[in-house]
């Protein structure tokens, strides 16, 4: 498997958001209903919202396998050895054939001073929490978050350790 974390830039945003929008399209309307998946899409994959996240310290990585963009990541580093990981999608017609756990391997050594990351993930996104737990996360604590115009993310925030 030749997979690659390869940095995004700007130039990069085009092909995220064209990933963003088949995956969350796919894969989260029977999670959160199609009106929020189209208002988070508007609101966090919208050009000028992801350079707003990646001027506020986001680093977003296009996961490239065998030179193909399969999915993306975007991190953040909180402290020394500290990360919080914003994304990670895939594809999901790539899903269930070990690429989670590659993409995964991946940002630890990409990672070195990792100590700690946290993350956020819906509390009804079931096949994201196993792959989570696999992986070594653990449930810190329930939160719901206001996304604003009367939309919530009732998430997980969960806890690796290294």
């Amino acid at each position: 498997m030749n997979l690659q974390l390869v940095l995004a830039t700007d130039e990069n945003i085009s092909s995220i958001q064209s990933m963003a929008d088949e995956i969350w399209r796919d894969h989260y309307p029977e999670i959160i209903g199609m009106e929020q998946v189209e208002y988070m899409l508007g609101r966090f994959y919208s050009r000028e919202g992801m350079l707003q996240q990646m001027r506020d310290g986001q680093q977003f990585y296009r996961v490239m396998l065998d030179g193909q963009p399969k999915g993306f990541l975007a991190i953040e580093a909180r402290g020394e050895g500290n990360y919080f990981l914003n994304k990670l999608y895939i594809d999901t017609r790539e899903q269930g054939r070990g690429l989670g756990q590659a993409i995964w391997q991946n940002l630890l050594l990409l990672l070195s001073d990792l100590r700690e990351m946290r993350l956020q993930v819906n509390r009804q996104n079931y096949k994201a929490i196993n792959f989570y737990f696999k992986v070594g996360f653990v449930i810190e604590r329930v939160a719901d978050f206001d996304i604003g115009d009367g939309y919530f993310m009732n998430d997980f925030v969960m806890l690796y350790r290294r």
